[in-house]
C-alpha cells in the first residue's frame, strides 16, 4: 500500500488543476487528479479532431477542456500545473505561470514521490527500450514481481494502487521526463549519451538532464552506467552510491559486467562468474548485444540470479519498431525501425545487416550530423528511399558523400512503393527514419504502424 501520509503531501482535493499536453502521460495524469477529486482542466494546443481518440479516454471524467491553444489565463489560474514530457517547458504561457508561483509537476515525478517499491530507471540517448524489456524478462525469470512502463507509451499514476512494496518498477525514462523530478530510483542506469534532441535542446543542456538520474540517489543506491561511452563514464563523479559499469571490452575497473572472448562476465566484489555468451542474444546488430550486455549489469544490480540473466538473454525475442521484421514479399524482407530518430540509430541499424539494404529514411529534422550515416550508407545501401520534411537535407548529404542511388517521394505510402520497385531478391528493405516522425505522425509508432500495413499491403497484391 503507498503511505498515506506521503500521499497527504499531494492532496490534490478541490484544488484547481491543469494538465497541460493530452499524451499518453496527459490521460494518465487527467485520471489520477480525477480519482483524488481535482478540479482538473486540460490545457493542448491541438484541436479536438485531432485529440478525438485521447478524449473519449477522460471527457467522461467531467474535465474542463481548453483545446486549440495553450490558453495562459487557464494555465496561470490553476493551483499546479501538471506538464507532459513534450511540452517545452520554455513556452510563453508556462512562464507566466511559474511567475505567479505555480508549482510544476509531472506523471514521473509524482510517481518517483509515491511509489512504494523499488525503481530501476534506465535513460540513455539509444536502447532504452529494448533494455528495459531486457531487464523486466530477465526479472520475471528471477520470479519478481514487476511493473514496467514510462516512456515506452505506458502511464504510470494509473498503476499505483496495483504496486506493492515488492514490486519491481522498471522505467524507460526520457531526458525530458526528467526535466522536474526531485527524487532519484534507486538503481539509476544511464546507457550513454550522445548527440540528440538538439533541435530542442543545446547540447550542455541536454547532457546535465540525463545525470539528473543520479543527482537524488543515496549511499544506499546504486548507479550503472556505459564504460565505453566518454560521457557516461564522466558521470561516475557523480555518483552517491555504489558504482556498476558495463563494458563490451575488459577495461572496466570494480564492478561490472563486462566482455571478454566473446562471453559477458559479472564482476562483484571481484569475483567474477560467466554470464552468457554473446552469440546468445537473439537480436540483430552489435548494439543490441551492449543493450543485453547493460541489462545484465541492471538486473544483477537489482539481485537477480545470473541464471535469471541469461534465461532473460535467451527468452528475449525484440520488440516492435526496433528492426522488427514484418514480412517477406517477393523474396525481400522488410523491417520497421521506426524507433530509429537519429543519425546514429540509423546507422546501428543498416550494420546490422550483411544483406544489401534499401533503406527508407525521412520525417522531422533534429539538427544531428549526418556525414557518418551518408557514407556508412554508401557502402551498404542499394538505394535509398528519402520523404518527409527532411528529405531534402538528407538528400544533400548522401550526394556529398557519394554517387548512392536516391529517390525523393513525399509520404510513406510512395516510399514504400518506390522501395519495392528499386529491390532484388533476397534484399532488405530497412525502415530507419534517423528524424522524428512530428511532421507526419503523432509518434513513431504510428509511422511503424502504417509502415507495417503498407507492406501488407504489398504481400496481398503480389500473384
Amino acid at each position: 500500500m503507498i503511505d498515506t501520509r506521503r500521499l497527504l503531501e499531494f492532496d490534490f482535493t478541490d484544488k484547481r488543476v491543469t494538465v497541460v499536453g493530452l499524451g499518453v502521460e496527459g490521460v494518465d495524469m487527467v485520471r489520477f487528479l480525477s480519482r483524488h477529486h481535482a478540479e482538473v482542466t486540460v490545457s493542448d494546443s491541438k484541436t479536438r479532431e485531432r485529440l478525438a481518440e485521447r478524449l473519449r479516454d477522460v471527457e467522461w471524467l467531467g474535465v474542463n477542456l481548453s483545446l486549440g491553444t495553450n490558453d495562459e489565463t487557464a494555465i496561470a489560474a490553476a493551483e499546479a500545473l501538471f506538464v507532459s514530457q513534450g511540452v517545452p517547458l520554455n513556452l510563453p504561457q508556462l512562464k507566466t505561470a511559474r511567475d505567479h508561483g505555480v508549482p510544476f509537476l509531472s506523471m514521473v515525478g509524482l510517481f518517483f514521490e509515491l511509489c512504494p517499491g523499488p525503481i530501476v530507471g534506465i535513460t540513455g540517448s539509444s536502447g532504452k527500450s529494448t533494455t528495459t524489456a531486457l531487464v523486466s524478462e530477465m526479472l520475471k525469470a528471477d520470479d519478481r514481481d514487476i511493473f514496467v512502463g514510462g516512456n515506452i507509451g505506458v502511464g504510470l499514476l494509473d498503476h499505483l494502487a496495483d504496486i506493492r512494496p515488492y514490486t519491481w518498477s522498471v522505467l524507460e525514462v526520457s531526458h525530458t521526463q526528467l526535466q522536474l523530478v526531485e527524487r532519484s530510483p534507486h538503481i539509476a542506469a544511464v546507457l550513454n549519451i550522445t548527440p540528440n534532441h538538439l533541435d530542442r535542446f543545446h547540447w550542455d543542456d541536454y547532457r546535465a538532464l540525463k545525470a539528473r538520474i543520479l543527482a537524488f540517489q543515496e549511499a544506499d543506491d546504486i548507479a550503472v552506467l556505459g564504460y565505453d561511452n566518454a560521457e557516461t563514464r564522466a558521470l561516475a563523479a557523480k555518483v552517491h552510491g555504489r558504482l556498476a559499469w558495463f563494458s563490451m571490452t575488459d577495461a572496466a575497473p570494480g564492478d561490472a559486467v563486462f566482455v571478454r572472448d566473446g562471453t559477458a562476465i559479472w564482476r562483484w566484489n571481484d569475483n567474477e562468474q560467466p554470464l552468457f555468451a554473446l552469440d546468445d542474444v537473439r537480436l540483430r546488430g552489435e548494439h543490441n548485444r551492449e543493450n543485453a550486455v547493460a541489462a545484465a549489469a541492471i538486473a544483477l544490480a537489482c539481485g537477480a540470479s545470473p541464471a535469471a540473466v541469461a534465461i532473460g538473454v535467451r527468452a528475449f525475442g525484440g520488440m516492435k519498431h526496433r528492426l522488427e521484421f514484418v514480412a517477406e514479399a517477393d523474396g525481400v524482407s522488410y523491417f520497421n525501425d521506426s524507433i530509429a530518430t537519429t543519425p546514429e540509430r540509423t546507422l546501428a541499424g543498416i550494420r546490422s545487416f550483411d544483406e544489401p539494404v534499401v533503406l527508407l529514411m525521412g520525417g522531422r529534422d533534429k539538427e544531428l550530423p549526418l556525414e557518418d550515416l551518408a557514407a556508412e550508407a554508401q557502402k551498404r545501401c542499394r538505394a535509398v528511399v528519402l520523404f518527409g520534411e527532411a528529405a531534402g537535407k538528407l538528400q544533400d548529404a548522401l550526394a556529398a558523400a557519394g554517387s548512392l542511388q536516391t529517390v525523393r517521394v513525399e509520404t510513406m505510402d510512395e516510399a514504400v512503393q518506390a522501395a519495392a520497385g528499386l529491390t532484388q531478391t533476397g534484399d532488405v528493405v530497412l525502415l530507419s527514419p534517423a528524424c522524428t516522425s512530428y511532421d507526419a505522425y503523432d509518434n513513431f509508432e504510428e509511422r511503424g504502424n502504417h509502415f507495417r500495413e503498407l507492406v501488407s499491403s504489398l504481400r496481398e497484391v503480389q500473384p
